[in-house]
């Protein structure tokens, strides 16, 4: 069994800054690419920001500049630091994991519950 739970999404307001923090759990053997997805009402999960197990990161254009992905590999966790938030940030905030567990060779694909994160302005 393997688990991703999110954390540190609120309602903060336009400017500020939020932290989220997603930790794998479980039987795993290794992570792979891990990858911060949101959706807002109405619209399409898209993705925000990924990180290699190398630390190769990749963002959407409208998070670049104000938003950082990392990860710590010891504790199998990957942040998301979002500085600068606007109201149009406001979304469900979902953490994918590229994840092999423990006895197997198969990489499956693994999600977190989510966190809301809510911009007021």
């Amino acid at each position: 069994q393997v688990q991703l739970v999110e954390s540190g999404g609120e309602l903060v307001e336009a400017g500020g800054s939020l932290r989220l923090s997603c930790a794998a759990s479980g039987s795993i053997s290794s992570i792979g690419v891990m990858r911060w997805h949101r959706q807002a009402p109405g619209k399409q999960r898209d993705m925000v920001a990924a990180v290699t197990s190398g630390g190769s990161t990749s963002y959407a254009d409208s998070v670049k500049g104000r938003f950082t992905i990392s990860r710590d590999n010891a504790k199998n966790t990957v942040y998301l630091q979002m500085n600068s938030l606007k109201p149009e940030d406001t979304a469900v905030y979902y953490c994918y994991a590229s994840i092999r567990r423990r006895g197997t060779m198969i990489w499956s694909d693994y999600w977190g519950q989510g966190t809301q994160v809510t911009v007021s302005s």
